[in-house]
Formats: C-alpha cells, structure tokens, sequence
C-alpha cells in the first residue's frame, strides 16, 4: 500500500458543506467499482462494527440505492439515495436520505446531496467528495451524528478492500 496517502476532511459551515478529498491506492476503475456496486459497497460503506446490507440498488440516473445501517445488536438504519447524475468512471451525485425499509424519507433527519468525483494519478485513485446540505442547522446534526468519524473509518474500510482486491490480483499473476 502506498504511504502517505492524501486525506483531508474540511467542514464549511458558512456553505453548510463537507469537503472530502481522499486518496487511494488503487486503479479507478476499482475505486469507481467499490462505490457503484452493492456487493462491494456492503462490504465497506458501514463504520465497523456496523455493516451495510443493500436491499435494491439500480446505479443508473433516475436509480436508487437503499441499504441499511446494521448494527452489531441487529438495529437496522435505512438510508437511500437517489442518483441524479452518473459519468462513468468520472463522477456521480445523488440525494441521500434516512428513510424506512420501503425507501419512504423520513422527514425529520437530514437529507443530503452528495457529488463524488474520481481522478487517477500515476498509482492512486482521489475521490473528491462534496456532501452539502439545505441548512447549516442539518449539517450540524449530522456532524453530532458521528458524520466525520463515520465517514473516515468506513473509507478505511475502502482501502482494506481495495488492497485486498490487489493483493488477490496480484497473486493470480
């Protein structure tokens, strides 16, 4: 694995905005594929020791993800997110959202619009994420939420997938 590998998580409040750029070591095309494909999602999205299980997932604009948050007692969050715009291997966006096991929003949680883009360097893959939110008063409960400590342990998570990911590849060689 690469060292020193880029992170860096800034909240803008003034533009009720977060601000991820994070690097990994891996080719795009496996970066992209870890974040637009429900088998792999669920095996990182989730800060451990919560996983995420994906009950439908349709990765086209128009499409929706819903998943759930489980915890290590059973507990399920649901969450959705709506794709809104997809440039293959480039970027998407989308509305996320709290939601019911039907996908229907729950109102009194934060909704977000999230903007992934991906760029690939000579040997790593940068994400630059772009989470903003329609108020500052939103953005503030998500961050009491754990939003930064989630976040930054689930894209752990990424990079222990991706270097398995290269690890096998390489092996088969």
């Amino acid at each position: 694995m690469k060292a020193n590998l880029l992170i860096n998580f800034t909240v803008d409040k003034e533009a009720k905005k977060l601000r991820v750029i994070r690097e990994f070591a891996a080719p795009v095309k496996n970066v992209w594929a870890a974040w637009t494909e429900s088998n792999l999602l669920d095996q990182w999205w989730a800060p451990k020791p919560w996983k995420t299980e994906t009950k439908s997932m349709d990765f086209r604009v128009g499409g929706t993800w819903v998943y759930a948050m489980v915890g290590p007692e059973g507990e399920k969050h649901w969450c959705k997110n709506d794709f809104t715009s997809i440039t293959p291997l480039k970027d998407f966006s989308g509305r996320d959202a709290f939601c019911d096991e039907a996908g229907n929003i729950t109102e009194s949680l934060p909704q977000s619009n999230w903007a992934n883009e991906f760029s690939e360097t000579a040997d790593s893959t940068i994400v630059n994420i772009e989470v903003s939110y329609d108020e500052l008063s939103d953005l503030e409960k998500i961050l009491e939420m754990g939003m930064q400590q989630g976040l930054t342990a689930a894209l752990e998570n990424l990079d222990a997938l991706l270097e398995s990911q290269l690890k096998t590849a390489n092996s088969n060689v």
